[in-house]
């Protein structure tokens, strides 16, 4: 599968801000992209975690940090199922 490439630029100041090295950045704003367009319902969880560079177990198990739910159901569609039952 072909693999693209995003590049953003950041100043070194923000690094500085956050008191994360240039690795522990990037590999953070990684996860916070792919998490977005998880959270979204732009992506799946798998495709989430290849973006994000980890497993999707792991994936899954840091959206709480976030305070994201592994279940991308909204709540109409929940109540919609529920009544249907």
């Amino acid at each position: 599968m072909k693999e693209n490439i995003l590049i953003i630029k950041y100043p070194d100041d923000v690094l500085l801000s956050l008191k994360e090295s240039k690795e522990e950045f990037e590999e953070e704003a990684r996860y916070l992209l792919a998490l977005k367009l998880y959270e979204l319902g732009k992506i799946s969880s798998g495709k989430a975690a290849k973006i994000a560079g980890l497993s999707r177990v792991v994936f899954l198990m840091r959206l709480e940090k976030y305070k994201v739910s592994p279940f991308q159901m909204d709540l109409d569609k929940i109540l919609e199922e529920a009544q249907g039952d």
